[in-house]
């Protein structure tokens, strides 16, 4: 088992990663029209009052500090929904009671793990033939000065199994009670690729939205294409 304190720290720089989220998901419109904590209360509660849809778009809002929100950025809304929008069945480095902000070093490469998701889940759906799914690229600034270094990790190692998460979940959940900011690691869907596992969304200087995607499926997914231009398959 890896242990969190053998992976080196890093000394952080200012990078660009690549993340894909589906768009049926809008943008959280409160996070990204506030400028900081204390604007943030007063209007959800002025809000709440009246948006009984408001508590669903915002999320689980206990499981993440107030301080912890990048108030001001621009793409507040996509820096913190993966934190308060969780996935109870859990994620790589998440066992489902938290969340983790998952960038990628190359669009390509988070449409690969997209990709490989969708395509287990909608395989379970019975009767599916024919679907379109659409996706939003996201391009994301941020610095990684402080998180722990995985990619030295061999990918024969336990943590990089691609579809049994129980020991990167082990790691994650070390690094979480350590707070530490997030994990640097190495792709499993695109050899020679790194990606990295936020733990919180303080790092992130700005998303914004790339470009949107669409994903065919018909028995599997078939094609991805950009806006009417082909980029896989």
């Amino acid at each position: 088992m890896v242990k969190l304190n053998s992976l080196a720290v890093l000394d952080g720089e200012s990078l660009q990663a690549y993340r894909l989220v589906n768009s049926k998901f809008p943008p959280i419109a409160l996070f990204d029209d506030v400028a900081d904590a204390a604007d943030f209360e007063t209007i959800y509660r002025l809000q709440a009052i009246t948006n009984p849809r408001l508590q669903n778009e915002i999320g689980q809002l206990e499981l993440i500090a107030r301080s912890e929100i990048p108030f001001g950025i621009v793409g507040c809304s996509y820096a913190t929904a993966p934190f308060t929008h969780v996935n109870p069945a859990g994620s790589c480095f998440s066992d489902g009671s938290y969340g983790v902000l998952y960038l990628a070093d190359k669009m390509d490469v988070a449409i690969a793990e997209v990709r490989h998701h969708q395509g287990k889940y909608w395989a379970n759906v019975h009767g599916l033939s024919y679907e379109r799914f659409v996706f939003r690229g996201l391009r994301c600034t941020f610095s990684d000065e402080g998180m722990r270094d995985a990619t030295e990790v061999p990918l024969t190692d336990p943590i990089y199994t691609p579809d049994d998460y129980s020991q990167a979940q082990l790691l994650g959940r070390a690094a979480k009670q350590d707070n530490c900011l997030g994990l640097r690691y190495n792709s499993v869907r695109s050899s020679g690729s790194v990606c990295w596992a936020l733990l919180t969304p303080r790092p992130v200087t700005s998303i914004i939205q790339a470009a949107h995607y669409e994903m065919i499926w018909n028995g599997q997914i078939i094609s991805v294409n950009r806006l009417g231009q082909l980029c896989a398959e």
